[in-house]
This record gives C-alpha cells, sequence and structure tokens, in this order.
C-alpha cells in the first residue's frame, strides 16, 4: 500500500493523508501492543502521529503522560522519519495551575511533553480545548514565545467553535504573532454539525482539518448491540471516558442509523469501519482523519479507506442518512 501526502493547509509541511492517534497507548494497549500499533501504520506509510500530555484515554493524573512516553521510546533513532503532534491544556498535575492556557501552563507544558517524547521539539503543538477563563492574547503571546523559541513549528486547536478560532486567528493578526494551522474537530457520519460553520472557516483561512473520532468511538465499526451492555475494554466503559462517550453515540437514533449504514457497505463490498473513514477523506477540507487501534490488526480495515474512492451516488446516499446529524446535537 502506498499513502499518499498532502499538504497542513497552507504551510510548507507534508503530512501522510491518515494520522495515527494514540490515546489508547499504556491503558487499553500495553507498550508492547503501542510498538507494534507504531509499526504497522509506519510500514503502511503514516507519518503523522498525534498524541496528547493528559493520555492515555480513560486514566487520570496517576497515568497522564504514558502515552506520550511510549511514543517517545518508541521514536528513538528514527524522530526525523515523523512528523509529531501532541497537545496541552489537560489537567496533568493537582495544582490549579497544572492545566489551561495561561502563559504559566503552556511554558510548564511544553517541556513536559518534550521531556517525555524526548525530543527537541514538537512539529504541531495544539491546545486540546478553548480555555475561556485565560485571555486569547496572554494564549498566543506563549505559543508564540515557544515557537521563536524552536521547541514548536506550527501550532493548531482542537474543540474550538468557530468564533472562538475566528476570534484567535485575528487577535494572531493584529499582535503579528504565530498562527494557528489547523484544527482537530470530532468529526464522523454521525456527528457533522462543524461542517456548518468550522468547516467552512477552515477553508477560507487555509487551516489543515484533522479530524479525530471518525469511528464514532467506535461505534461506526458496527461490533456494538444496543441490546447489551457496552463491552468492557472500549471508549464506552474506560474509565472517565466512558460517560463522555455514551452521552455522543450510545442511542437508539445512532444505533438505527449505524444498522442503515451497515446495509449500504454491505451492498459496496465494505465494512462499515473502511466506508465511514472513506466517507470522511471524502470531504475536500479534510487533511487527515485520525485514526486509532487497541490492537495492530483493528488498523487494516481503516488503512484500506484509502484505497476506496466513493463515487457521486453512494456519497450522495451516506449524506442523505446522515443529513440529521448535520442540524446539531442537544448531548455533549
Amino acid at each position: 500500500m502506498t499513502l499518499p501526502t498532502t499538504k497542513l493547509g497552507q504551510t510548507g509541511l507534508t503530512v501522510s493523508r491518515l494520522c495515527l492517534g494514540t490515546m489508547t497507548f499504556g491503558l487499553q494497549s500495553d507498550e508492547e501492543t503501542s510498538r507494534q500499533i507504531l509499526d504497522t501504520a509506519a510500514a503502511a506509510g503514516i507519518n503523522f502521529l498525534d498524541t496528547a500530555d493528559v493520555y492515555p484515554l480513560g486514566g487520570g493524573l496517576a497515568t497522564a503522560g504514558r502515552t506520550e512516553e511510549i511514543v517517545g521510546r518508541w521514536l528513538k533513532g528514527k524522530r526525523d522519519r515523523f512528523i509529531l503532534a501532541t497537545k496541552c491544556v489537560g489537567q496533568v498535575g493537582p495544582a490549579p495551575w497544572d492545566r489551561g492556557a495561561s502563559r504559566k501552563h503552556i511554558l510548564d507544558a511544553i517541556d513536559a511533553s518534550l521531556r517525555r517524547l524526548d525530543t527537541d521539539y514538537i512539529d504541531l503543538y495544539q491546545l486540546h480545548s478553548d480555555d475561556t477563563s485565560t485571555p486569547l492574547d496572554e494564549t498566543l503571546e506563549a505559543l508564540d514565545a515557544i515557537v521563536r523559541a524552536g521547541k514548536v513549528r506550527y501550532i493548531g486547536v482542537s474543540n474550538f467553535l468557530a468564533y472562538r478560532l475566528s476570534r484567535a486567528l485575528g487577535r494572531a493578526d493584529v499582535g503579528n504573532l504565530t498562527r494557528f494551522v489547523s484544527i482537530q474537530p470530532r468529526y464522523n457520519l454521525l456527528f457533522r454539525e462543524i461542517e456548518r460553520e468550522l468547516l467552512p472557516l477552515a477553508h477560507e483561512e487555509g487551516l489543515g482539518v484533522i479530524p479525530y473520532n471518525p469511528l464514532a468511538g467506535g461505534l461506526l465499526t458496527g461490533k456494538h448491540d444496543r441490546a447489551g451492555k457496552p463491552t468492557l475494554g472500549t471508549r464506552f466503559t474506560l474509565g472517565a471516558a466512558a460517560e463522555i462517550y455514551q452521552k455522543r453515540y450510545w442511542r437508539d437514533r445512532e444505533f438505527d442509523t449505524v444498522e442503515e449504514l451497515r446495509t449500504v457497505a454491505d451492498a459496496a463490498g465494505l465494512s462499515l469501519t473502511t466506508l465511514s473513514i472513506a466517507w470522511v477523506l471524502a470531504n475536500p477540507i479534510i487533511t487527515a482523519p485520525i485514526i486509532g487501534a487497541s490492537r495492530p490488526e483493528q488498523l487494516a480495515d481503516s488503512l484500506r479507506a484509502i484505497e476506496v474512492k466513493l463515487d457521486d451516488s453512494l456519497k450522495q446516499k451516506l449524506d442523505d442518512i446522515t443529513a440529521e446529524y448535520r442540524k446539531g446535537d442537544s448531548v455533549r
């Protein structure tokens, strides 16, 4: 398999069309399994890795940073072959300043991530969420400082509303500060709200789009049964993440849609996993969906999506089935 590459937004940075997410590493996946997942992804041509200082998903303060450490050990001796993205803002320590987007926390967090990842620089440093309690100018000035110090090459955001991102871009321009080059939003067939405002903004501003949850936390694999309880070890049962993922997707409406999508996938001769990621890739504004796994063999169907080109009628059928998810959802 030859994995195509693309530019990250309007930057000169080239990345693979799929990004490997690592939030399972260190809890759902032990270190040896995590290394196998990384090996499998690299062999397939993925050169873009995404992590965060709070990972692994579902852990707490006791495990925060473990994923970065695993990724850092695996990267030893081959750091120059990969584009490395990580994130800050989440709670990583007991003190009130051990989270957020203040100057203090950003300057502390980047050094801690560099230490855990055993690297001199981060290619893409992202705000994991929007800290509305900190002035945007303070956050932007801190990010600009770490770029100028050579610790970070590019900056991006995740989980930002369109109006806040727009304001941040404007404040950076006014202050002649380093500008965000990418967004990392939630996006899949069961969550399409960002098509209304965030994606048009990204297109107009030339931002790269690196969507997470392309499989809706695993619901779009079709492996879950609404009649039973969520499977142990999945995101629907995993520590602090369980409630979040159940609120996002574990509803009759979503299960009904999955059944309808599964019928379409079967008729197209594709797994639901492959079809779901191919649909995300078919949006021309998408840079690289973030795919993940808790075992290396789970990557196969996700990787296969890169070879699938949806014809217009199939793409329209998927859009029509999931049109209601573009309108908004009261559950967060």
